[in-house]
């Protein structure tokens, strides 16, 4: 084992951690300050309940040895046979523990990404229970069939740090939520601005610097692809969200703040999955594509679809997670590696056929399930607060306590 490929595996593990507190901030500076305190809970409840059970079946279900490509058994339970000095299956240069922790902050923070869809309404307890099964049953296999061993990775789906793991994943399950919550009471009628813009800036700017772990940290060593993902991560960041904060600019006359820091954010998801495959000019493309196509998408959802998807999590990480998935394809092998390097003897077009049934599969699993578990958490223990607790906010109804 290579102790400098430890030590920055074990770093990125702590800069994925960041992203917790980047989302808690960004997301509490988007609602209203009667829900920044409920908002702010559930990314941080989700890095302690997620991380126990991860530890505990999460892992082994999604990398343990494979049940016939769909699943993994439960071999490592409770990390059973994962050491802390020894390699294992997925990188022969780091422990078997230090791949465990860093895809535990993955694991970690996708159902957390989802809060943002219903931000403002749904009763803590029902999150708590939500993010339980939705990491079980729905993070947990597709990681596998990517990740793990599974049959998508083995039928040439690739991802290099969670473009169809976590944000499409995650984005999918957002408009599923949000077509199964319905809308906040007073939407179009009472204001529903951000409270704290300031907030907003400072979340957004800890997930920049968390993301160069997210996606860097994702080549498993210190070398040549890290660097080159560290970096056009931050192209992609950077291009769109001069992209987002221009055409807001240009349609609303005037250049928005948070604008610029959701543009950032969209940036950020769509190089995900192709930080390890594409080069600096391909990047530049990338964050072109991500913020004016997540832009619209925001419009198309709020102005006609008229979907209350609070924080935008379809539009930006949905959105943002198919864009990159086919950038891989498209863009792949251009400045950085070479194409048959990423999809072996695929040609482009082949390829491409690959990452779009990748999407399609990954949709459809994320938004069934996702839809299933809601429905059953809503005849059971109740989605929403009351009419009466969400005109309170949910700081006080649900937590006794001001933010």
């Amino acid at each position: 084992m290579i102790n400098g490929d430890i030590a920055w595996v074990l770093i990125s593990s702590a800069l994925v951690l960041i992203m917790l507190p980047g989302l808690a901030f960004f997301y509490s500076g988007l609602v209203r300050t009667k829900n920044a305190l409920a908002t702010l809970m559930h990314s941080f409840i989700a890095l302690a309940i997620v991380g126990l059970v991860w530890v505990l079946w999460g892992y082994s279900l999604a990398f343990g040895p494979s049940v016939g490509g769909i699943i993994g058994n439960l071999e490592w339970f409770g990390l059973q046979g994962v050491s802390a000095t020894e390699p294992g299956p997925y990188a022969a240069n780091i422990p078997h523990q230090a791949f465990m922790i860093f895809q535990a902050m993955f694991a970690i923070i996708t159902p957390a990404l989802i809060a943002g869809a219903f931000a403002e309404r749904i009763r803590f307890r029902t999150f708590v229970v939500f993010v339980v099964l939705w990491s079980t049953f729905v993070y947990a296999p597709v990681a596998h069939w990517v990740w793990g061993g599974g049959w998508l990775g083995e039928w040439g789906a690739k991802d290099f740090a969670g473009g169809a793991v976590v944000h499409l994943t995650s984005g999918v399950a957002a408009l599923a939520a949000a077509l199964v919550f319905g809308k906040r009471l007073g939407l179009g009628k009472d204001p529903m601005e951000p409270h704290n813009v300031s907030y907003v800036v400072l979340g957004a700017s800890l997930l920049w610097f968390g993301w160069f772990g997210f996606n860097a940290g994702s080549a498993l060593a210190a070398d040549g692809t890290a660097v080159n993902a560290f970096v056009v991560t931050h192209i992609s960041a950077s291009v769109a969200a001069v992209t987002w904060l221009s055409i807001d600019w240009a349609l609303k006359g005037k250049p928005s703040v948070v604008g610029a820091a959701t543009g950032a954010i969209a940036g950020l998801a769509t190089i995900t999955p192709a930080a390890g495959f594409v080069g600096p000019m391909p990047a530049i493309l990338v964050g072109l594509l991500a913020g004016a196509c997540c832009y619209f998408t925001v419009l198309l959802i709020k102005n006609k679809i008229k979907l209350d998807d609070s924080l935008d999590v379809f539009a930006v990480h949905g959105v943002g997670g198919m864009i990159g998935l086919l950038c891989v394809a498209a863009l792949g092998g251009i400045g950085f590696t070479s194409l048959s390097d990423i999809a072996g003897d695929l040609n482009r077009g082949e390829f491409l056929v690959r990452q779009l049934g990748t999407i399609v599969v990954v949709a459809v699993w994320a938004f069934s399930i996702t839809v299933g578990i809601l429905l059953l958490l809503k005849v059971s223990i109740g989605l929403r607060v009351t009419d009466k607790n969400e005109g309170i906010g949910l700081d006080l109804s649900e937590h006794g306590e001001k933010a």
